[in-house]
C-alpha cells in the first residue's frame, strides 16, 4: 500500500468508502454486517487505514455498521471520516444532536476528519448563517478533541467555492472536490483565498 503524509499521520492512499456497501437481500438501509466485516478485514489487511462515511448513507445505516466493523481494531489503527448533512436544509439547525449520534452510531469518541457535506449553490447560505451555529460548534468539537482535522466537500460550481473559501479559507485542514476542473482552479486561486 501506497501511503501519503498529511499533517504528522500516514493515510492509505486508497481509502474505503461506505456509500455502497453490501446490503442484505438488496435493501439498501441494511448493510449485511457479515459482508461489511469481510470488506473491512480484507482492506485492513492490505494496508488501507481511511474509513469514509456519512449521515444519508445507506438510508442512515451505514455509520452503524462500519463502527461495528472497525470497533473489532484498536482505535489507533484507523482514521474514520464522517459528514455533517447540509445537502438537506431540514438538518441545518440539527447540528449538536446530529453530531453527537453520529459519534454514538460510529461507536468511537472522536472522528480524524469530518465534513462540511456537499456544500453548493443550494445550502451556501445555510452554511454560512450564523443562526444555525454549524461552523462555531463543529469549531468547537475540533478544539476539544472530538474532530482532529475539519474540511468540506464541494459538488457546487466554481463561484460557490470561491465564495465558501473567501470567507473560511483559514479554517479547513482539507477539501474534496468533485471535478478536475476545480482542482485546477483552486491550485491558481488558492493564494488569494488564504490572503
Amino acid at each position: 500500500m501506497l501511503y501519503n503524509d498529511f499533517q504528522g499521520i500516514k493515510l492509505s492512499s486508497l481509502g474505503l468508502g461506505c456509500m455502497r456497501l453490501p446490503c442484505a437481500e438488496g435493501r439498501d438501509g441494511s448493510p449485511d454486517e457479515e459482508k461489511v466485516f469481510e470488506m473491512v478485514d480484507l482492506a485492513i489487511k492490505n494496508g488501507v487505514n481511511y474509513f469514509d462515511t456519512a449521515w444519508g448513507y445507506h438510508e442512515g445505516a451505514s455509520e452503524r455498521a462500519i463502527g461495528k466493523a472497525l470497533a473489532r481494531y484498536p482505535r489507533e489503527s484507523f482514521y474514520l471520516a464522517d459528514k455533517f448533512p447540509g445537502y438537506d436544509l431540514s438538518n441545518m439547525d440539527k447540528v449538536e444532536s446530529i453530531f453527537e449520534e453520529q459519534l454514538s452510531k460510529c461507536g468511537v469518541s472522536y472522528f480524524d476528519f469530518y465534513l462540511f457535506h456537499n456544500v453548493c449553490e443550494r445550502n451556501i447560505d445555510a452554511y454560512l448563517d450564523e443562526k444555525y451555529g454549524i461552523l462555531e460548534y463543529l469549531l468547537k468539537q475540533k478544539e476539544n478533541g472530538r474532530i482532529k482535522h475539519l474540511g468540506f466537500s464541494a459538488h457546487g460550481d466554481l463561484p460557490v467555492l470561491e465564495r465558501f473559501l473567501t470567507l473560511t479559507a483559514s479554517i479547513w485542514s482539507f477539501a474534496r472536490y468533485s471535478s478536475i476542473t476545480w482542482i485546477t482552479a483552486f491550485r491558481t486561486r488558492r493564494k488569494r483565498w488564504r490572503s
